[in-house]
């Protein structure tokens, strides 16, 4: 990650990053804490544990391309703070109920949903945010940070997450989330720069939302990034739907030291941030975009677990797949803002986030159906293989070839 640069002497910049910083935090307890509510409060089985994760991202699929036009039609600024209130006011109900005995899987089925809902307007309009804050000499920088602090809240948020439930327990831990949705939504409020003046609408609205399909679809070099994108989180999710029932029921560990694996990723997701733009320079982007693409092939490693030091085995994986995580976003997030002019920019990221998260659920949902009926450590295996082969999407399209950050294409 880059330690100098013109952002940090960007006030507004600023501001949006320690509210995605906030927000991704935030996501990333509660996407440890819930299911742990479920495994261990509730005792749900493998299905309904993929269940449970599937409804978290439906809202992608179901309402992603809606979501990028509205972001391309109106004021960003305040979709990315509604959305963040509603997940507060949602995730307060959690301890609310645990604390009133009344809490239930259908809440937690509840929850997940609402809480899909808020994130796809967060995602897809912080990134088509970012390019009218910031100049577009700044995206790389910009787009470092964010996936830098992105991909440490997603490795501390968990390790926060078991330290929170040691302390407080699952259900009540999820408290610390209401706190943190708060401070992400006054963040974004005091952003003082003006959002340019979005054009009138004059076609209809779902020819919009073909145009930004169109975007994507018609690309052949956005069109990679998606089906790699879209693979390793289809097999990444099958395995990581999968992990927190192998390492409660299979390898026996408890809330107390759940968190440690987690938070080794941490190192792993600094070092790959800090060495991202050597590996870029060294490799030319289009290879480093494969080989970042190439880190789900670590989760192979999770079943070894089962033969001994599982926390050692299980903090190994974490730390190498967290390791090519920036080096594959940073790159190919710079890369699809670089290549797409303003006005599209929502439509392009919800087009991405349609087809690259729409294949989570799926995942959660194969995950669960092959965790029933073939076990736990096959479906992990057979998810770290298909999530690994992600790379091929790089290597036999467009992308493998670039060298450098093209010129806008669109």
């Amino acid at each position: 990650m880059r330690l100098s640069g013109n952002l940090w002497r960007h006030g507004d910049f600023l501001r949006l990053w320690l509210a995605d910083t906030v927000s991704q935090l935030t996501r990333q307890v509660t996407g440890l804490a819930l299911p742990t509510v479920a495994v261990l409060l509730l005792d749900v089985t493998p299905l309904q544990m993929g269940i449970l994760s599937a409804l978290e991202f439906l809202a992608f699929p179901l309402l992603g391309l809606f979501v990028g036009v509205w972001a391309d039609r109106f004021g960003r600024k305040p979709m990315l703070v509604v959305s963040n209130l509603v997940r507060m006011a949602t995730l307060a109900t959690v301890p609310a109920a645990y604390v009133a005995h009344l809490l239930s899987l259908y809440q937690l089925y509840a929850v997940a949903l609402v809480m899909g809902v808020g994130g796809v307007f967060f995602e897809i309009t912080y990134q088509a945010y970012l390019p009218s804050l910031i100049d577009k000499k700044d995206l790389v920088e910009g787009n470092t940070k964010l996936t830098a602090s992105g991909s440490f809240a997603q490795a501390s948020g968990q390790g926060l997450a078991g330290l929170l439930m040691t302390v407080f327990g699952a259900a009540l831990s999820v408290g610390a989330d209401v706190a943190g949705f708060l401070v992400s939504a006054v963040a974004l409020a005091s952003i003082r720069k003006k959002e340019p003046r979005q054009e009138r609408a004059r076609e209809d609205f779902f020819l919009e939302m073909k145009e930004g399909a169109k975007v994507v679809l018609g690309n052949k070099t956005l069109w990679s990034i998606a089906g790699c994108s879209a693979t390793a989180n289809l097999g990444g999710n099958m395995a990581y739907t999968m992990l927190l029932i192998f390492a409660y029921r299979s390898l026996g560990l408890t809330t107390s030291v759940i968190w440690i694996p987690f938070m080794v990723g941490i190192a792993g997701v600094a070092l790959g941030a800090i060495a991202a733009g050597g590996i870029t320079r060294r490799l030319g982007l289009g290879h480093a975009i494969a080989a970042g693409a190439m880190g789900e092939f670590f989760l192979l490693l999770i079943p070894l677990a089962s033969y001994g030091l599982p926390l050692v085995v299980l903090a190994a994986s974490q730390f190498l797949t967290a390791f090519f995580l920036p080096v594959y976003n940073i790159n190919q997030v710079s890369l699809r803002q670089a290549m797409t002019p303003d006005r599209l920019q929502g439509r392009m990221n919800a087009t991405m986030r349609t087809i690259v998260w729409g294949t989570i659920p799926v995942g959660a949902v194969l995950g669960g159906l092959a965790g029933n009926a073939v076990g736990v450590v096959p479906t992990i295996i057979a998810g770290g293989v298909l999530g690994g082969s992600a790379f091929l999407w790089v290597v036999l399209g467009p992308v493998f070839g670039l060298r450098g950050q093209p010129a806008e294409l669109l």
